[in-house]
């Protein structure tokens, strides 16, 4: 029975006794660091020089191609003197080129590494693993049957290869539902009976700094004895020779840190998650090669599927508050971009491990669901804005803390480059001057050719592979799943730049994004629920494209893409959310992944785990009824004694 309160989800108390299924304590000092300086004996270890040329051709290439595209384009609103709305739309156009160009140069790296094979071989040999390391999987409202379901596929592949004593795994509730932490204590107990002894839960009483601070709170009560742990969350899974080779990484470099996996996304059912899947399955891998390519020791953190080394993440990630009023103060949400770059100041390298394979996450279900992530995120990244002027942080730190941010400042700036873009088309149109000209359509198809670059490039490294083409049904079935993702994208990212426009504009009226159970599972999104996100979207649409036309027939084509995605936009989260949609898609062959076609035993262990566990839900649910159940007690009938008369 859920908890009803008018507090936030985030500030109410568990109900119930919080039963604890722990090993012996092992504490370990936790300081919490400042960001007003920084420690005084800063450790160097030797980390990997021979990145700077990596950087400078990656960050000259962005400077030189904004500076020609910022040209250009002042060539095209200059004649006649500079306006105020020009400067602006100049300003705008040459931020936002660059963004697109380091994408673009970023992913091109990648593409190459991947290409020539380089920074790829560590992976390849058969790792031995000596240390204990703990296995973390955090958890707030979620589904017991996936955590659980997860924990013994994971617990399993370990067995399997004969290692499952080195590694301990802890479910860490932060769950605030009574009736979930009951299941969750239930599948727990039933787990440890059906594996091993080394699984392990633990439920917090107060949920303070949320994921951050579970995980904080486990360092300081048990860090002490394990030399690395491996953070998950409620959605993901690993293989066993991954959780190894992992494992293996970390011991064989003391000077590692941390090091990111690129999770793969499975288990899509709707068509908006299958596109999702399918988009970070091909076009993945080369973005997150070239930032791991120019990035080396200086790299990030997603906060899951990745290793950290418990000593360095005490000695330097203790999370401090931050302090004042207004939206960025509190607690630190996106905690693990400012834990990478306090690694890194710390001394200790922060890598990514794109080409290991074998670390699954999931995606929200529908445009709306992941626009309620975004939410959360948004406030997060832009609370990284009190974090980017701290002592001691290396510049590639302070750059991905600036890329986060401007992950979501990007949408405000397209959809007000897009308004100052169509007052300067009505001025120049008005002193008789052509917007559309030979030159405004080059840069245009330049900026399409570097928007669309990385996605192409990563269909280009499948369509290479013959085992890649087979496993997603083939070259032609694979060039039309590129086709149709990028046509869906297009239409989907007006919507995606409207919502992430409010959200930024929330979080700087103050509005705070809670701490929501994510919603894993949907099918099928309702008119009424699509209306009520939608209907401002639409209007925008269907208002945007007549008056774009009455202004210029020119105009109306620049901008149909548009207001053609907002006017769709009720039918397309729709018809998004499907699951149906998506099984027709799979049965035609479009937007597989390698993952669906073979399928790794884990996932296969985990789902069919999945399945058996929801079986048993009911009968489990009835056991719990009858022994809640009073048991009737029968009070015997008092009977009167028998008087007896006799008569005289």
């Amino acid at each position: 029975m859920s908890q009803q309160s008018a507090a936030p989800a985030w500030k109410q108390k568990p109900q119930g006794k919080a039963l604890q299924i722990l090993p012996p304590a092992r504490p370990l000092h936790m300081p919490v660091q400042s960001f007003a300086k920084s420690s005084a004996k800063r450790v160097r270890r030797g980390l990997a020089a021979g990145r700077g040329w990596r950087r400078a051709t990656t960050l000259g290439a962005t400077l030189a191609a904004s500076v020609a595209a910022g040209a250009i384009m002042e060539r095209i609103v200059e004649p006649g003197g500079v306006s105020p709305a020009e400067g602006a739309l100049l300003v705008l156009f040459t931020v936002l080129f660059a963004w697109v160009a380091f994408a673009f140069f970023s992913a091109l790296a990648g593409f190459v590494a991947i290409c020539l094979d380089r920074d790829l071989a560590p992976w390849r040999p058969q790792p031995i693993v000596f240390g204990k390391t703990a296995l973390l999987l955090p958890t707030y409202n979620e589904d017991p049957a996936r955590i659980i379901a997860a924990a013994q596929a994971m617990y399993e592949d370990l067995s399997a290869r004969g290692v499952a004593e080195l590694y301990d795994l802890f479910i860490l509730s932060d769950t605030r539902d009574g009736a979930i932490a009951e299941a969750e204590v239930t599948g727990v107990l039933r787990l440890r009976m059906r594996t091993s002894q080394q699984i392990f839960y633990r439920r917090r009483r107060q949920n303070t700094d949320r994921k951050a601070g579970n995980i904080a709170d486990w360092v300081r009560e048990f860090g002490g004895g394990y030399e690395s742990m491996i953070v998950l969350d409620a959605d993901s899974l690993m293989s066993g020779d991954t959780i190894v080779r992992l494992t293996a990484a970390m011991e064989h470099d003391p000077k590692a840190g941390l090091i990111q996996t690129l999770p793969t996304i499975v288990g899509a059912g709707t068509l908006f998650a299958r596109l999702q899947q399918f988009a970070g399955r091909v076009y993945g891998p080369p973005i997150a090669q070239g930032q791991a390519w120019w990035s080396g020791d200086e790299g990030n953190y997603w906060g899951h599927n990745a290793i950290l080394r418990v000593r360095a993440f005490a000695e330097c990630a203790g999370l401090p508050h931050i302090g004042g009023k207004g939206p960025f103060a509190g607690h630190i949400m996106s905690h693990d971009f400012v834990e990478a770059a306090l690694l890194r100041r710390g001394g200790w390298a922060v890598r990514m491990a794109p080409a290991l394979t074998g670390s699954f996450e999931e995606t929200p279900p529908s445009l709306i669901d992941m626009a309620a992530r975004d939410r959360r995120w948004c406030q997060g990244n832009l609370q990284h804005s009190a974090v980017l002027p701290g002592r001691g942080l290396h510049w590639v730190s302070r750059l991905h803390l600036a890329r986060g941010i401007l992950a979501y400042l990007t949408a405000p700036l397209w959809l007000a480059f897009l308004a100052v873009g169509g007052l300067v088309w009505v001025q120049q149109t008005d002193a008789g001057r052509t917007v559309a000209g030979p030159q405004a359509s080059m840069l245009f198809m330049l900026t399409m050719a570097l928007l669309l670059g990385p996605k192409l490039m990563g269909a280009a490294l499948m369509i290479r592979s013959r085992a890649a083409r087979r496993v997603c049904g083939g070259g032609v079935r694979l060039g039309l799943s590129v086709v149709a993702e990028i046509l869906l994208s297009a239409l989907i990212a007006p919507v995606l730049m409207l919502m992430q426009t409010r959200a930024v504009l929330e979080v700087l009226r103050g509005r705070h994004s809670g701490w929501e159970t994510q919603q894993r599972d949907e099918d099928g999104l309702r008119l009424g629920a699509a209306w009520r996100r939608h209907w401002l979207h639409t209007l925008i649409g269907v208002a945007g494209a007549p008056l774009a036309f009455h202004l210029d027939p020119a105009l109306f084509f620049w901008t149909g893409p548009v207001t053609l995605g907002l006017a769709l936009s009720i039918p397309m989260s729709m018809l998004t959310s499907r699951s149906s949609l998506g099984a027709a898609c799979r049965r035609a062959g479009l937007f597989v992944t390698p993952e669906e076609a073979e399928t790794p035993a884990v996932m296969i262990r985990a789902c069919e785990l999945r399945a058996q566990y929801a079986a048993e839900a009911p009968v489990r649910a009835q056991i719990e009824r009858l022994f809640r159940a009073p048991v009737p007690m029968r009070t015997p009938a008092v009977q009167r004694p028998r008087v007896l008369v006799r008569s005289a």
